[in-house]
């Protein structure tokens, strides 16, 4: 499945600091089988962030950011994906939130979102690298089944294991 990733950081669109949450995003989705055909880095601009998620999504099965979710008056990524996605889904930022929070207090802080635009998937990830992969890491089986079926698979709860 094809994969972009977009860093959200004013500094890092800048030049000024150095990209680290997009390369680390993009190692660990290729680590789990995604082809990573696109990087992108934005400034916090509630345009630029939709605009960019929804000209990627038009070719790719699933777009994450990195950045932007937190509370300071520029994280702006949550409302940027709302403004594009389709339909949300937002046990992906319940589970990231409540996993966060038994080793890190101030994970609780995200409103990291999910959706869809049309048949791709939208993943918005904390701007950490090491937030960001743990993150993914918590949501990548059920990432798979979302993208199985946005890709026209069925629901198959009687087969499934659950935890």
């Amino acid at each position: 499945m094809k994969a972009a990733v977009v860093t959200v950081s004013d500094r890092s669109s800048r030049g000024e600091r150095p990209d680290g949450g997009g390369p680390a995003v993009a190692e660990a989705l290729r680590a789990l089988g995604y082809e990573v055909s696109h990087t992108a880095v934005v400034p916090d601009e509630r345009s630029q962030i939709a605009d960019a998620i929804r000209r990627l999504a038009a070719s790719h099965d699933l777009v994450v950011t990195t950045g932007g979710t937190g509370l300071a008056p520029r994280d702006v990524t949550p409302e940027a994906t709302r403004d594009v996605v389709e339909r949300e889904a937002p046990g992906f930022g319940e589970e990231m939130r409540r996993r966060g929070v038994q080793t890190f207090a101030r994970a609780i802080l995200t409103r990291a979102t999910a959706g869809t635009v049309g048949r791709c998937f939208v993943l918005n990830l904390p701007g950490s690298p090491k937030g960001a992969v743990e993150c993914l890491g918590w949501v990548a089986e059920p990432l798979r089944h979302a993208l199985e079926l946005l890709r026209g698979g069925e629901a198959d709860c009687a087969n499934t294991t659950r935890k």
